[in-house]
């Protein structure tokens, strides 16, 4: 999986940074899978400066109503629709997003010319392909709000085919069904599993993708253990208090929860505008005082799960 952050200011967009938007390139061998986390102002421009298509987006998860998170979906949906796309696509959303989309598209007179289906999510399990499943946790912010635990389903191990040929059973199509782990049946009466050939499955990759939040009760199950998490750094430590009484959080808050949740790596982003260059490489500075395998998130930056 790839993460590829399309917007990582906090509220407005400045000259360098947009608002939030997170593209997951799942990267999947056999299946397509283009997921867009958010969608600030200004989205779909972004887009246009890589070498993603707006077509190619078949799921969209928004993690609260918030104007730097949302302002651009109406006309994403619009410009997809308009380029004669046909590929459908799913929102997932806190209470109020199928009102949003629907009252948006119509006092504008437009729609969609391929399936849209608005999701409006609860705490829990929110999808499951069986490659892949999401589930949503409330966060602390002034409006319902959510992130995402985004994770791979584990893949089953290497078959060990020497052995096999060791015992007598030959290359051919039994060994699709003991790769799967079945008990088979050989010619000459012999019982074989699979899951005794099976080397231990390969864990899937684990990602957390944080709303906007203060600190609060679910972030530890929503993060633990992840290979990468997304977390916002609205502010800088001295003005944490600022922060969690707007739903913030922290530069240090934020490396505290990577951390005791025993991530991988931490990419903090939704950095304020009032933060240029040299404030930036500060914000970084404390997180990394707390969590060193911590990178704060640019314009377009590409990070691998």
């Amino acid at each position: 999986m790839e993460l590829i952050f399309l917007g990582t200011s906090a509220g407005v967009p400045t000259r360098s940074r947009n608002v939030t938007a997170i593209l997951l390139d799942l990267k999947h061998p056999t299946r397509g899978g283009l997921w867009l986390f958010d969608c600030g102002e200004g989205t779909q421009h972004q887009l246009l400066h890589t070498s993603y298509h707006p077509g190619k987006v078949d799921k969209i998860f928004i993690t609260h109503l918030h104007g730097d998170h949302l302002f651009g979906l109406p006309g994403l949906l619009c410009s997809r629709s308009m380029a004669g796309n046909a590929n459908p696509l799913t929102i997932y959303g806190p209470a109020g997003i199928q009102e949003f989309v629907e009252t948006t598209l119509r006092l504008s007179g437009s729609w969609t010319d391929y399936p849209l289906e608005v999701i409006e999510i609860a705490e829990g399990q929110v999808f499951d392909d069986g490659d892949y499943r999401v589930h949503a946790y409330p966060l602390n912010h002034p409006v319902e709000c959510y992130g995402y635990r985004i994770e791979e389903h584990d893949k089953p191990g290497a078959l060990n085919a020497a052995a096999l040929r060791a015992d007598g059973v030959m290359p051919g199509p039994l060994f699709q069904r003991l790769k799967l782990g079945e008990t088979v049946t050989l010619d000459d009466g012999r019982v074989i599993n699979g899951q005794d050939y099976l080397a231990p499955p390969q864990p899937g990759k684990k990602l957390a993708i944080f709303g906007d939040t203060a600190p609060c009760p679910s972030a530890l199950r929503l993060a633990g253990g992840v290979d990468v998490m997304v977390h916002e750094a609205t502010l800088e430590a001295a003005m944490e208090e600022k922060a969690n009484s707007r739903g913030h959080s922290s530069t240090r808050q934020a490396a505290r929860l990577a951390r005791e949740a025993g991530v991988g790596k931490l990419i903090v982003t939704h950095v304020s505008s009032r933060y240029d260059v040299r404030g930036c490489e500060s914000l970084l500075a404390e997180c990394r005082e707390v969590f060193p395998a911590c990178e704060l998130a640019e314009d377009f930056a590409q990070v691998s799960v």
